[in-house]
């Protein structure tokens, strides 16, 4: 995994702005409809050849295929996996119970675009195992071919593989005796895409929202120590899933939610963070960009990275249409940095994805591009005062 040895280096958390006819196909196929496998792997293969090259465009150093082959970041798996059908009955997040009017906005916002959703995703109905190999080798084949395509590709590739826990809390179970069996499940069939990518010769991200995120969601009505208990166990089963493979070709990406809500439930990054220690990955993705966990960069003068880790630091909101001024992204990646310790060890990220459902993005197709340019340019800011 490449360091910031001369230079803040720039990546993100995954997620990229879909195009129109893409987001078209996806949700008429979440609904049910038949659509031609020959037009969605067309779009799909435009797509990623388009996110690639913008990216590259906008400075990102590490960069992936935006999830273009993917309906969302974890409700694919339906596709690749047995044991999933229905409707699942998500628990509400607990701060839009407590705000109904906000609750009323973000709903009215959701139903007047045409996107999958994520608040009723499949339920695990019987017993999951990865099943069909062909779309995770279409995903990859595709995404090889696009960078194969650039003169002067990323310096590193990635690809993001949801965590184990964020199905088992979404995807409900309706078919395993117990949470923990149901978890162990699915991590055995994701390992399959974890090892895969790594095999690729690309970084592995896994993306854990749940490991801050359902302490306002799944747990928000049971004590901190059962949702901690949680977050041990879907690391444990994250470390199984990953066993073998090398830690430093790993990271892991933890948010509270991509929404831009009150979040006043979500739980401190001091609760969890010395849990996030624990897991097989060399460097943490976190939220840092956005006002409520902006401050949380403290936490890392308080619990130091553990020895080999990196902290990619979220310095873009990924909620909001406000372009970031280059000189707010360099103080964000400035005071990552000095509570790091060393920059070298810090790269610059976003918070979260731009389209984590296709068709939920919530900033502007052309502003996410401009926004990548002011995390690069930002980064270049931060680079020549921490660097010299």
């Amino acid at each position: 995994m490449l360091r910031s040895e001369t230079r803040i280096l720039t990546t993100h958390a995954g997620s990229l702005p879909r195009p129109p006819e893409l987001v078209e196909l996806f949700v008429r196929q979440s609904h049910g409809e038949t659509v031609d496998p020959a037009a969605l792997e067309a779009a799909v293969r435009s797509a990623t050849r388009r996110v690639v090259a913008r990216q590259l465009e906008a400075g990102i150093d590490i960069g992936n295929d935006g999830e273009q082959a993917r309906e969302s970041f974890f409700t694919y798996v339906r596709r690749r996996m047995s044991g999933f059908g229905g409707e699942a009955e998500r628990p509400p997040f607990k701060d839009m119970q407590a705000y109904p009017s906000y609750r009323e906005r973000f709903l009215a916002g959701a139903a007047s675009r045409q996107r999958v959703s994520l608040v009723r995703p499949p339920k695990a109905i019987g017993a999951v195992a990865y099943s069909d190999r062909g779309p995770l080798e279409r995903e990859c084949a595709g995404f090889a071919e696009a960078l194969a395509e650039q003169p002067a590709p990323f310096a590193e590739a990635f690809m993001t593989v949801p965590s184990p826990g964020i199905i088992a809390a979404a995807m409900v179970n309706e078919h395993y005796p117990s949470l923990e069996a149901y978890l162990d499940a699915v991590a055995e069939a994701l390992a399959v895409e974890y090892g895969r990518i790594v095999a690729q010769g690309w970084l592995l991200q896994i993306d854990a929202p749940d490991l801050a995120m359902e302490r306002h969601v799944y747990f928000a009505e049971r004590p901190l120590a059962d949702f901690l208990a949680f977050v041990e166990r879907v690391i444990a089963a994250i470390n199984r899933a990953t066993a073998g493979l090398p830690r430093d070709r790993m990271r892991l990406h933890v948010c509270w939610g991509n929404y831009g809500g009150p979040h006043t439930f979500d739980v401190p990054l001091a609760e969890i963070l010395s849990l996030l220690y624990r897991a097989n990955a060399g460097a943490l993705l976190l939220s840092m960009a956005n006002p409520r966990h902006a401050h949380e960069y403290r936490c890392f003068a308080r619990q130091p990275l553990p020895d080999g880790m990196l902290l990619i630091a979220g310095a873009i909101d990924t909620t909001t249409n406000y372009v970031e001024h280059p000189e707010v992204v360099a103080e964000r990646i400035e005071r990552a940095a000095q509570a790091v310790g060393d920059p070298r060890r810090v790269l610059a990220g976003t918070d979260c994805g731009f389209d984590t459902a296709a068709g939920a993005q919530m900033v502007a197709d052309d502003l996410v591009w401009e926004k990548l340019r002011a995390l690069r340019a930002g980064a270049d800011l931060a680079s020549r005062r921490l660097f010299g």
